[in-house]
């Protein structure tokens, strides 16, 4: 597993060499995560997030990781004295799991925000849905299913930008 975040990692430095800046937050939701993304000219940014997540059978805390790749669809200015409001949209993998469970999965992202005039803040409502299995080991056995506690993943993000 670590050689698989190892080179997702790689992969994400790589495709990254012509970003712009970068911001650092966090997420709240269905779990914590601390939030990192690089932000490329036209708006687009890869996102990483590192935390618990704990929208699991029996409400247990499991460690999870999400890498996204995020487009800037649209920007709006409903408020232009409070600030530009944006619509992103993206694509990536989660996983995750705790001691005898794993869970893995192609990762959605939807997100609606806001970006504060005179400060280089931004918050967002965001919905991250992972489509994959879930596979509990126990004894030298080992079940899968479809993780469907992965569609739940809701969140509100606010990172700062640099």
């Amino acid at each position: 597993m670590k050689k698989l975040l190892f080179v997702l990692a790689l992969a994400l430095c790589a495709g990254t060499a012509s970003a712009q800046s970068w911001a650092v937050g966090g997420r709240v939701g269905s779990g914590f995560q601390a939030d990192a993304q690089y932000i490329f000219a036209n708006d687009n940014y890869v996102e990483a997030r590192f935390g618990t997540y704990w929208a699991n059978a029996g409400g247990t805390l499991t460690v999870d990781f999400t890498a996204l790749y995020n487009w800037n669809i649209v920007n709006m200015d409903w408020t232009p004295s409070a600030g530009t409001w944006f619509f992103d949209a993206g694509a990536g993998l989660n996983i995750g799991g705790k001691s005898h469970y794993t869970y893995l999965g192609v990762a959605g992202c939807a997100k609606l925000g806001i970006e504060f005039d005179g400060a280089p803040v931004r918050l967002s409502f965001d919905w991250s849905p992972s489509f994959g299995p879930g596979i509990a080991s126990w004894k030298g056995h080992s079940s899968s299913s479809f993780n469907e506690r992965g569609l739940a993943n809701f969140g509100i993000t606010c990172v700062y930008r640099f």
